[in-house]
């Protein structure tokens, strides 16, 4: 966010939570790598948040997937099955994360 966004945001919006609420909502931000203020004008209005970290985790999933498809040609098919199912597990974490 530029200072001149920052400048204009000059509407302070009070609420009330549980101790229990806040305290996962500040979790829910620090998840997404946003302040507090970013995180809940997001979920207000209806925008997705994402986490720098999820994107560092997908990046790293597919280098992990490239690696097990490299091994997989390397082996000439030995433990197949196995691969196969690493593979298949790693395709479904980068699908959690995404969505």
């Amino acid at each position: 966010m530029s200072s001149s966004e920052s400048r204009k945001r000059v509407i302070n919006l009070k609420t009330r939570c549980l101790p229990e609420e806040a305290e996962e909502i500040r979790s829910k931000a620090i998840d997404s790598g946003v302040t507090v203020s970013e995180f809940l004008r997001c979920a207000a209005l209806g925008r997705k948040t994402r986490s720098t970290i999820d994107s560092q985790v997908i990046n790293e999933l597919r280098r992990l997937g490239g690696l097990q498809k490299h091994l997989f040609t390397e082996g000439k098919g030995v433990h197949s099955k196995e691969y196969a199912e690493i593979l298949q597990a790693i395709k479904e974490a980068i699908l959690r994360i995404e969505n």
